[in-house]
């Protein structure tokens, strides 16, 4: 099983339209178009029968002490950990191709709603329902796709990682409102193939030149 997309290569930059942020000199960042990228798979393995698809960034500090402050830097030397940007189960098998922007176009304040999806699939909520659950104005459970929005102090570039699982079960056995973690725990055992696909994003003005 092979995984491309249009929107970018493996390997290289995803590009600002398909980010939760944007770079802004004033500010440091401002809130990106926020579009899912397009995605397309093919030669499953026989017995497929459903698709998984998760976008998860392993490059989120796991302090938050330096994220973003002024005159200080997150180290790269500091451990990190996995950030889930989209889980997406229960997509039929006569499914192989995903459009641009069709399960994200725009950032959604309090979250995009779910679980129920496109195709008759559904949406786990990604970890910006644990970042903004202290933000008034933010805070709520964010479904679907939302894209990268790195520290713009991070001493390195995130990596985002697009992966298809092709699994022997219609529907996943999760319910309720569940993320990557449960997710990755109810496929084991259960996958046929999978395929990744991983683009770079940061925001860090000294990186991105």
């Amino acid at each position: 099983m092979k995984l491309s997309s249009t929107s970018f290569s493996d390997g290289q930059k995803i590009p600002g339209d398909f980010a939760f942020c944007t770079p802004d000199p004033a500010h440091h960042v401002c809130l990106g178009r926020n579009a899912n990228p397009q995605l397309t798979w093919n030669d499953p393995p026989a017995g497929t029968r459903s698709y998984v698809v998760i976008c998860h960034d392993p490059d989120v500090p796991s302090k938050g002490d330096d994220v973003n402050q002024e005159g200080r830097t997150v180290p790269a030397s500091l451990p990190r950990v996995d950030f889930f940007h989209w889980v997406l189960v229960d997509l039929p098998a006569a499914v192989t191709s995903l459009k641009e922007g069709e399960f994200s176009n725009e950032v959604s304040p309090r979250g995009k709603p779910g679980p129920l999806a496109a195709h008759g699939a559904r949406q786990g909520i990604n970890n910006y329902t644990d970042w903004f659950a202290g933000d008034n104005d933010m805070r709520g459970d964010y479904y679907g796709y939302d894209g990268p929005c790195p520290p713009w102090n991070d001493e390195i570039v995130h990596r985002y990682v697009f992966t298809v699982f092709a699994l022997d079960m219609e529907k996943l056995p999760v319910d309720g409102r569940f993320g990557g973690p449960e997710v990755r725990a109810a496929m084991q055992g259960h996958i046929l193939a999978e395929a990744s696909l991983t683009g770079t994003y940061t925001l860090n003005p000294q990186l991105a030149k």
